[in-house]
């Protein structure tokens, strides 16, 4: 169906249509969210694992529904009389939106296959969890409402507070939970009574009918739609991980399984944009004079915070590279907030975000990518220090190289051109803006975060030091002590003397296809660099 087609003159039926096509993508992910729950209750535990598959392939399945809505917009769930005003709008901006959410949750699910059987997580409850949040993610993009979209946001939230602490009986993954869940409930609480003053101001939910009402509210309701929009506002902020709003990042991330760190860094971090966008450009146009410098010091305030949080961490601190990894999201966080803080000064700002999404997607994909690789290696007998990374090239080549190629397009280096380019892009978005001060913060961050992401770097390609290799020698001679038989005891102390590292596993075949998956597309996004210049200037909306 012509989803923007106009009801007929009059009409003023309460019955809608509904454009299946449309609403395909998310409703793909529930339904099979549902199938995954109910389907575990009937498979013997040694079936279990296909469960993962099955999760994986609705989730490529809910990607492929993206292809026949390119080009095409569509609208559903509108008003049948009044304004012509939707709750779900299927246009550019929500078509790469889902695109990076429902990609991300496909690698997410190839990277938690192993994971789940490893640290013998409960896979019915785990794969149901996982699905339910990445259809709120999915439906967030398209909400046009504030209902809709609060109402996105916390299905893809609520299922994450779990996943984190799924690991039962773990201190630091409890802590985690419990940390992750307050600080959600306290920026969804802020958020609630911040739309509840917009509407009691406005009169409306929708999006465009909020825009249009808000720069003639009464003078009375001033104040209440000021205050709504502040309140609104903050509670995204707390989503975003942007400063000060950040504290609960670095052990949330520490203490959930590392493909849920994963998939928090990257589709949790689309969602709360997504929604920080829409309310911004779409719902708050008129007071863009107010959001648009507080947005620009949350930017620069969170990158540094971020950036310097990185710098921070030590080589032999436990749980360091996912640490550091945390870090460097909130830091990323600062740059994805500078072209949305641009667009409050542009004549144009539909035009302006275009830059934050080609971003993210440059930061889902190598990020995720990086995250495989700490996932690959740190269960086996590892607590995640840095310098477990060391020397990593002589025993993981080809995973030592994909995780340096990742970590340089983080930093924006050669020949991980992509990460070059969406900074560019981003400081293009400033520099247009007339906000000169927050690209020189941008630069300045950029150096700083060239140290830590080259210091790992770097650590792949050094030799073991001696006391590590002695220590390693001693931690291997005494783990074979203890599971093998008498005269195989003889022969590990034999080879013993060969050692110099921990002998790392083999890469299980969903973790190696998630390296590699990842690493193709950031290779052939850098073979490509300009697509993201021309994608950071399409009106998405």
């Amino acid at each position: 169906m012509t989803a923007l087609t106009a009801p007929p003159q009059g009409a003023h039926s309460l019955v809608q249509s509904i454009d299946w096509a449309a609403v395909a993508p998310p409703a793909i992910a529930a339904v099979a969210a549902l199938v995954v729950l109910v389907a575990e209750l009937f498979l013997a535990e040694r079936h279990k694992s296909l469960l993962g598959r099955l999760s994986a392939a609705a989730l490529g399945l809910a990607g492929l529904a993206l292809v026949p809505l390119v080009g095409d917009d569509r609208a559903t769930f509108c008003l049948t009389s009044g304004t012509r005003s939707c709750s779900y709008v299927a246009d550019t901006f929500t078509l790469t939106v889902q695109l990076l959410v429902l990609g991300g949750a496909f690698v997410t699910a190839l990277l938690s296959m192993t994971a789940v059987r490893r640290e013998r997580l409960p896979a019915g409850e785990f794969w149901f969890l996982l699905l339910s949040s990445a259809s709120g993610a999915a439906l967030l993009p398209a909400a046009r409402d504030l209902a809709t979209l609060v109402v996105a946001l916390e299905v893809a939230s609520l299922p994450a507070f779990a996943l984190v602490g799924l690991r039962r009986g773990e201190r630091l993954s409890s802590e985690a939970a419990l940390k992750f869940f307050l600080s959600s409930v306290a920026a969804t609480a802020v958020m609630l009574l911040g739309v509840s003053f917009v509407y009691a101001a406005t009169g409306s939910m929708h999006l465009s009918t909020v825009a249009e009402a808000l720069p003639g509210v009464d003078s009375r309701l001033s104040t209440l739609a000021a205050t709504g929009v502040a309140l609104t506002l903050v509670g995204f902020a707390f989503k975003t991980a942007a400063a000060p709003f950040h504290f609960w990042v670095p052990d949330t991330y520490v203490g959930a399984p590392v493909p849920v760190a994963a998939y928090l860094s990257v589709i949790g971090k689309a969602a709360g944009f997504s929604g920080l966008i829409l309310v911004t450009v779409r719902a708050f146009p008129a007071y863009a004079d107010a959001w648009g410098p507080a947005l620009a010091v949350l930017a620069a305030l969170t990158m540094s915070v971020g950036n310097l949080g990185a710098l921070r961490q030590r080589t032999d601190r436990a749980h360091g590279a996912v640490r550091l990894l945390a870090w460097s999201s909130v830091g990323q966080a600062g740059y994805l907030l500078v072209p949305i803080a641009a667009a409050g000064y542009a004549d144009e700002p539909d035009h302006a975000v275009g830059a934050t999404l080609a971003y993210a997607l440059m930061y889902a994909v190598v990020n995720l990518g990086a995250f495989a690789v700490v996932a690959a290696l740190q269960p086996h007998g590892s607590d995640g220090r840095l310098d477990d990374y060391r020397g990593l090239v002589r025993t993981h080549p080809l995973a030592a190289a994909a995780l340096a190629f990742f970590l340089l397009c983080l930093a924006g280096l050669p020949p991980g051109i992509i990460g070059l380019f969406a900074k560019v892009t981003v400081f293009q978005a400033a520099v247009d803006a007339g906000l000169g001060w927050l690209a020189v913060v941008m630069a300045f961050n950029v150096v700083i975060a060239l140290v830590y992401y080259l210091t790992w770097t770097a650590l792949l390609f050094r030799p073991a030091a001696p006391q590590e290799a002695a220590a390693a020698q001693q931690g291997a001679h005494a783990a074979a002590q203890q599971v093998a038989p008498s005269g195989a005891q003889q022969t590990a102390s034999a080879s013993e003397q060969q050692t110099v590292a921990p002998a790392l596993p083999r890469l299980s075949a969903p973790l190696t296809a998630t390296i590699a998956l990842t690493g193709a597309l950031a290779l052939a996004a850098s073979g490509a660099p300009q697509l993201v210049l021309r994608f950071a200037g399409t009106a998405l909306f």
